[in-house]
């Protein structure tokens, strides 16, 4: 059993990022003292319906998230995990892998949940992959729950 351990979750709404969450629940339950970071990535400026191919959320996506977030928080604190949920706001409106990533550094984050969309590879490559992005740059394990 780890001692320590910091985990972050990419939350966006979606079925695959719930299943994120239950699997950062199940990784905290294994640890002795762990913390797990929900973080959404909010993408100024972009339009609700561009979400899903950019990857992004938008400000009005995010206002929904907000007592999802609050309600998960809620449920993993119930369990005895301390949770740090927070939405954060990407002016350079870039893949949110690299926030994600940038957000994993500073917080000395030791692993990383996200879920996978299950696109095809011919699909990832056109779309653009926040979890490939995330794989490619993070400087912590990354664990992909399908």
């Amino acid at each position: 059993m780890q001692m320590n351990r910091k985990i972050l979750v990419s939350y966006d709404g979606s079925n695959r990022s719930k299943k994120a969450i239950k699997e950062a629940k199940n990784q905290a339950s294994i640890t002795e003292k762990a913390e797990v970071h929900v973080i959404s990535v909010v993408t100024p400026g972009i339009k609700s319906n561009e979400t899903a191919i950019a990857g992004n959320i938008s400000m009005a996506d995010a206002e929904f998230l907000l007592p999802e977030l609050h309600q998960i928080k809620k449920e993993m604190e119930a369990s005895g995990i301390v949770t740090i949920t927070e939405i954060r706001t990407d002016f350079s409106q870039r893949n949110p892998g690299r926030a994600i990533c940038e957000y994993a550094l500073a917080n000395e984050i030791d692993l990383i949940i996200v879920g996978n969309r299950g696109l095809s590879n011919i699909k990832s490559l056109l779309l653009g992959s926040v979890s490939n992005t995330i794989v490619q740059n993070a400087k912590c394990p990354v664990l992909i729950v399908k």
